[in-house]
């Protein structure tokens, strides 16, 4: 059998446009590639194959233009096995990519054997912060509330609901994308009527019978915008949404109604931020989220959950982890497109920026993290106050995170102060205390379920006893 390197796959067009879009000159681009400008010159020119090792350096240089060269299934297999062996898993063991393409190609069954088997391995790691999930409830065994399934539901999902996606970016299409544009179509082809609101309307209050909508005159256009692009989704969208919501494994209607009002939530971001369109900003300004969102008009945490949404197949953006969390700790909302994993009950590990941030409004914090795989991920977290227009109610303060994996460092401009290659500079976070296997931290609130501790009467160190 011939290996991928005999394949001769030629794709100088596309390497030679994937480096004009980067903006890099052949230098540049063969610095990149730890190559020749001669050879990459070779290379563009159709002169010289794509080898298997070229494929891994074009994966690691450019993790989301990969996709463009696996032109047949032994080279996506390929791929499939060099990501499942970058897991810090398998760090003692280093296989060139001409040893791994040949293992694609002599032994299809046992690569996607393997690749299978790390999944199952990934997921087994889900389903152990389901039952540490079970175990901070205080009910194991017992059913999910509504809420739990949506969320559920939609972490299982992807957090990218493609039919959704799609109208909602077709929708976005004719019309503009400014408030009176929403309010213009509601009223013309719905005959819903924007009214004036008082002090005590809900942040949005649709009267179905009288045909008139109120929003809460405190909120910020932003939010302004986005409880119209709701209404908008809702009704126009609507077929879709129930679609989706039908076909979901849900346990109740009222989890059901639920996540049709997630899924009208989720329609109205992709309303207001076109996934093509919100992709190419996001890769030109390097995912700035205070330039993006002032592109969009829309808030910082709208921009930020966007992006964790970007993954439709054939153009994903950079895999994020997103959350937000309160005052208190709680994770109020979380999705995660990289092998970052949250708890779902309780708080995050307090060494986590987002703690931080949340004591900080409108300042930008920024971390190099490691967490107890060896995975290292750069996150930026920030403290954010929606006021409540009224000095009886409490403004609500929170903080976002968003982060990625550190080989995506290159396109977030929030790893720009940070040393992605410290060996000593990250910080070493967990994801639960129940869960967390790290002996030596000085933040835990209590040990990890599955091991041992030691009580010396005769010593105290910071933490009243020792994890064996």
């Amino acid at each position: 059998m011939m290996t991928i390197t005999k394949r001769r796959i030629f794709a100088g067009d596309r390497l030679r446009s994937l480096r004009k879009r980067g903006t890099l000159d052949q230098a540049a681009m063969a610095a990149r590639l730890g190559i020749s400008v001669s050879y990459l010159s070779q290379l563009e020119n159709d002169d010289r194959p794509l080898t298997a090792t070229i494929l891994s350096a074009i994966g690691k240089a450019f993790p989301l233009e990969r996709g463009q060269f696996e032109l047949d299934v032994v080279t996506q297999r390929f791929a499939a096995v060099e990501s499942a062996m970058g897991d810090p898993l398998f760090s003692e063991w280093a296989f060139a990519p001409d040893a791994l393409a040949r293992l694609a190609e002599t032994q299809p069954l046992f690569a996607e054997a393997f690749v299978t088997l790390h999944s199952a391995y990934r997921h087994a790691e889900e389903r152990l912060l389901s039952a540490d999930d079970a175990m901070a409830s205080g009910v194991p065994g017992a059913d999910r509330l509504p809420w739990e399934e949506v969320r559920d539901w939609f972490h299982e999902a992807g957090n990218y609901i493609d039919p959704i996606d799609t109208a909602a970016e077709a929708l976005s299409l004719p019309m503009g994308d400014g408030e009176a544009d929403m309010i213009a179509r509601l009223a013309s082809l719905h005959g819903i009527h924007l009214i004036a609101a008082g002090d005590d309307t809900a942040l949005r209050a649709y009267d179905r019978a009288g045909g008139t909508l109120a929003i809460d005159p405190a909120l910020p256009p932003e939010s302004r915008r986005f409880l119209l692009a709701h209404q908008l989704a809702a009704i126009e969208l609507a077929a879709p949404i129930a679609a989706v919501a039908d076909g979901a494994d849900l346990q109740s209607d009222t989890a059901r109604r639920l996540l049709s009002v997630g899924l009208a939530n989720y329609a109205a971001g992709a309303l207001l931020m076109p996934y093509a369109r919100y992709r190419a900003a996001a890769l030109d300004l390097r995912h700035d989220i205070d330039r993006l969102r002032r592109q969009f008009g829309v808030s910082f945490e709208q921009a930020c959950h966007r992006l964790s949404t970007l993954q439709r197949p054939g153009a994903r953006g950079i895999p994020f982890f997103f959350c937000r969390i309160d005052m208190a700790g709680n994770i109020t909302k979380r999705h995660s497109a990289t092998r970052l994993q949250f708890a779902r009950f309780g708080g995050a590990c307090p060494l986590w920026i987002v703690h931080e941030a949340v004591a900080i409004p409108d300042r930008i914090l920024v971390q190099l993290a490691e967490t107890p795989d060896g995975v290292r991920y750069v996150q930026m977290a920030k403290g954010l106050v929606k006021p409540s227009g009224s000095y009886a109610r409490a403004p609500r303060r929170y903080a976002v995170a968003l982060g990625c994996e550190i080989e995506h460092a290159r396109d977030f401009i929030y790893a720009d102060g940070l040393d992605v290659t410290s060996q000593t500079g990250a910080t070493p976070i967990g994801i639960s205390c129940r869960l967390c296997p790290r002996v030596d931290c000085d933040q835990r609130a209590f040990p990890p379920a599955d091991r041992a501790i030691l009580i010396d009467p005769d010593r105290r160190d910071v933490v009243p006893y020792q994890v064996i």
